[in-house]
Order: C-alpha cells, then sequence, then structure tokens
C-alpha cells in the first residue's frame, strides 16, 4: 500500500489539469475567450499540485491504514472542488467564493444543486466544466470504493478480485480497469444521444451527467433537450446506467466461467426493477402519460433527479422513497444500496418466523447466491440505516432554523444527503439556492459530501476518535 494516498490525490489533479486543457481548446475552438484565463489558471494550479503531490509520495509511510483511506477521501472532497470552483470565482459572473465553491461541490458530488438561475445564458465552456466536475466526481466515488474496499463484505469483494485484500497492483489493475469503463460508457452514451438527433453540445453534458448520476443540465429544463417520445424512452433507459453495476457490460462480455451467482447484485436489481415498472404502469399511469413517469421512475432510482415539467408532483413521496433506496454498490448512483435493505428485509422477517414456528430452519441467502450473508455485514447495513436517519433529521432540523420551511427542509434532506438534484417530481423545482442564507450553504456542502462517502466510513472515524486504543 506503499504511495497510495499521494498518488491517489496526484492522480485525480493531473486529470483535472487535462480537462481544463481540453476546456482552453475547446474555447479557442470556438471563439469562447470570456472565461479563457480562468481554465488556464486551473491548468497550472492543478498540474503544480499533480507534481508535489507525486513528489511527496516517497515520504509516505509503508503502511496505509483504513482510518487515513477515510480521511484522504474525505479531504478529497474538500480539496478537488476548490481547484474545481476557480473558473467560477474568476468567471464573469461575479460568483462569491461560497457560491463558487457550492457550485463546485454540487457538481463534484454528482448532486446538482446550483447557484445559477439561467443556465443557457451561460458561457458554453463554463457549462461543460460544471460537467467536467460530475464527471470525474463520479470517476472519484467509484476510485474510493476501491480505496475503501476493506470496508465491504467479502461477497462484494468476490465480485472484484480472488484476492483477500487489495495491494498495490491489485489497486492499480481495477482501477485502469474502471476509467477505461467510465470513459468507453460515457463515449457510448454520447454517440448514442447524438444518434437521436439530440445537439452534439447537449449530447456531450448529458453524457458526463448520465454516467456519474448528476444533476447539471446544459439547459434549464430537461424538456428544451428531450423533444420528443423517442428520446424521451431512450434517455430514460440510459439513465440506468448509474443503477446497475458499472462492471456489468463487461462482465457480461469479457467474463468467462462465471455462473449466475457472479451477476447477483445486479439480477436482484432487474428483478426490483421490473417489480417497480409494472407497479407504476399499472397503479400510477395518470393521464396516459407513462412515458413522463418512466423517465421519473429511471431518474429516482438512479440517483440523476431529473424531469419534465408537467410531471405531476403527486408522486413526489414514492419517488423519494426510491431514491433513498438508491441502485447498486459499485455504480455512481447514491442512496442506502438496495441489497442492504432487502438483506435487513429478509433477514428481519426470517428472525420473526424463527420465533413463531421455531422448527423450521431459515437460510439468509439472496435468491441467486450460495454463500449466506453474515451477521456482521447485517450489523453494519443495519448502522448505515441509523446514521441516515440521524444524519437526514439532524440536515432537516438544521435547514429549517435557516428559515425553510419544515416540508420542503425534509425533501432537500434526502436529496442532499442522497445526492440527487431538486426537480419538479419532488416539489423543489423553484428552490433557489442562491438566497440561502451562507451558513446553510456550508451546511449543504458538508451533507453533500457526507452523502457521497459510504456511510459505514463516518462510524470507522467516530469509533477511532472515541476509541483511541
Amino acid at each position: 500500500m506503499k504511495y497510495i494516498k499521494l498518488i491517489y490525490l496526484s492522480i485525480f489533479c493531473l486529470l483535472i489539469s487535462i480537462l481544463s486543457f481540453l476546456n482552453i481548446i475547446y474555447s479557442y475552438y470556438l471563439n469562447l475567450y470570456l472565461n479563457l484565463n480562468t481554465y488556464v489558471w486551473t491548468f497550472f494550479i492543478s498540474l503544480i499540485f499533480t507534481i508535489i503531490f507525486y513528489y511527496l509520495k516517497d515520504n509516505l509511510e509503508i503502511k496505509v491504514t483504513i482510518y487515513e483511506k477515510i480521511i484522504t477521501i474525505i479531504s478529497g472532497y474538500f480539496f478537488f472542488p476548490l481547484i474545481i470552483s476557480i473558473p467560477f470565482y474568476f468567471s464573469i459572473y461575479n460568483l462569491t467564493f461560497l457560491n463558487s465553491y457550492f457550485e463546485a461541490i454540487s457538481g463534484f458530488t454528482s448532486t446538482g444543486f446550483t447557484i445559477f438561475d439561467d443556465i443557457k445564458h451561460l458561457d458554453q465552456s463554463l457549462i461543460i466544466w460544471r460537467s467536467s466536475s460530475q464527471w470525474i466526481g463520479g470517476l472519484y466515488f467509484l476510485f474510493s470504493i476501491i480505496l475503501l474496499i476493506d470496508i465491504f463484505d467479502n461477497s462484494f469483494k468476490k465480485s472484484l478480485t480472488n484476492f483477500i485484500s487489495f495491494n498495490k497492483a491489485e489497486i492499480l489493475k481495477q482501477s485502469v480497469k474502471i476509467f477505461l469503463l467510465y470513459s468507453s460508457i460515457t463515449l457510448i452514451i454520447f454517440i448514442i444521444l447524438n444518434l437521436l438527433n439530440i445537439r452534439t453540445f447537449n449530447s456531450l453534458n448529458l453524457a458526463m451527467t448520465i454516467i456519474s448520476s448528476g444533476g447539471f443540465l446544459p439547459s434549464n429544463e430537461l424538456s428544451d433537450i428531450l423533444v420528443n417520445n423517442p428520446q424521451i424512452i431512450i434517455t430514460s433507459l440510459l439513465f440506468l446506467t448509474s443503477f446497475f453495476s458499472i462492471f456489468l457490460i463487461y462482465n457480461l462480455v469479457f467474463t468467462k466461467n462465471h455462473n449466475i451467482n457472479f451477476f447477483n447484485e445486479d439480477i436482484h436489481l432487474l428483478i426490483y426493477f421490473t417489480v417497480l415498472l409494472i407497479v407504476f404502469f399499472v397503479f400510477f399511469n395518470f393521464n396516459n402519460n407513462f412515458i413522463e413517469v418512466f423517465l421519473s421512475l429511471t431518474s429516482s432510482v438512479s440517483n440523476i433527479g431529473f424531469s419534465l415539467n408537467n410531471n405531476s408532483t403527486n408522486l413526489s413521496f414514492v419517488l423519494l422513497i426510491l431514491v433513498i433506496i438508491g441502485g447498486s454498490f459499485f455504480s455512481t448512483s447514491s442512496g442506502i444500496r438496495f441489497l442492504k435493505i432487502y438483506s435487513l428485509l429478509k433477514f428481519s422477517i426470517n428472525e420473526m418466523l424463527s420465533y413463531s414456528r421455531p422448527k423450521n430452519i431459515y437460510v439468509n441467502k439472496h435468491l441467486f447466491s450460495k454463500e449466506s450473508f453474515q451477521l456482521k455485514e447485517i450489523y453494519k447495513y443495519f448502522l448505515s440505516i441509523i446514521i441516515f436517519i440521524i444524519s437526514l433529521f439532524f440536515l432537516s432540523f438544521l435547514l429549517t432554523l435557516g428559515g425553510i420551511e419544515f416540508d420542503n427542509s425534509f425533501k432537500l434532506s434526502i436529496l442532499t444527503l442522497m445526492n440527487t438534484v431538486n426537480s419538479s417530481m419532488y416539489g423543489l423545482s423553484e428552490f433557489n439556492y442562491n438566497d440561502l442564507h451562507f451558513l446553510t450553504k456550508y451546511c449543504l456542502i458538508f451533507f453533500m459530501v457526507i452523502g457521497r462517502i459510504e456511510l459505514l466510513t463516518l462510524l470507522i472515524i467516530s469509533k477511532k476518535l472515541l476509541f483511541k486504543s
């Protein structure tokens, strides 16, 4: 594990410098000179940090503990948006540092809360920069899972490697695989959107948003981009890219000698989504507008949060529940994760049945798995949900103190912790972040990061602080 902490930071500083360089080229190509100097500054500053972190790696200790890995990841969530905020702060739009940092954090955590009121009047290069912040944030999240692999259960590890613990070579191998998959899927989404006759500029921004489960749009409304039913249907299906595991397509095409157990989580997700689809079609197909309902469904389960303007808000409670549940472990979506909730539910039912029918044998296995999930895994899942509930009510209380109505503060708390953008289907489409008190903005910044990291890491850090021995 030598070098892993600073190399990790160095790589992402390099990626930010590459993205800023691409923005410089794009600005020159389309004669967009208004914010050009901001990307030049971002390029050099991120490149300097790349060199500094890479040089300092030689002074890093041999062994990196799980606590140091968690601190490294959390630090990255606060540090990288500082660099990403440079084009916002020095742009022609006169944003304060707090508003610039808020926009950068919102993008990097793939949340999508925005300070800007009128996106279509923004400089195109800045719109691409917003989308780029989501793209690199989604990649950072996936890399973070690799770095924190030790806190996950063994069955999750076995879906990636045969090693008991990741060494430096295995981390590098899996990270390269993730980068190539992430980039390839982004390109495929971009091509599909182009084939749907969506404007190339919008297709590029949407592709980076969809793969990262982000919430930034290149226009004020999604209805300005998706103008016909085929575009809405295909884009809705593309939303599921961040619902299933990023390794799903790779495993289906390239992996051999794996039985159905290897796709355990994705099969459960497919069953879960199919049931939802049937329920929504039968019971929630109001006014025969199922295409719009379908978009809301896929957008919610993938924690993106987009909706069309004419979407009814009478499903907001149901859709918020879907946002909380989330999707796959190894995707860029947030949420508590479906398999956690399913495991807890099955374990609880078996426990209750064991008291009413003590002579029966109840096995805690998933439908397509040969391995039983262990009691310690159930404890982890239960603690994650407890931490989420505590965080939810605490954030709701803070937002209410900040002058937001309780109904809106509760909804906004869910969306913040689940890193999902506010929209009309949640009854928060007109919410204005620019007018919030500065303490409320700092509060949202903090909890956007809390929502993005694995909630179990908070318990590990708390244990370290409270029990130093």
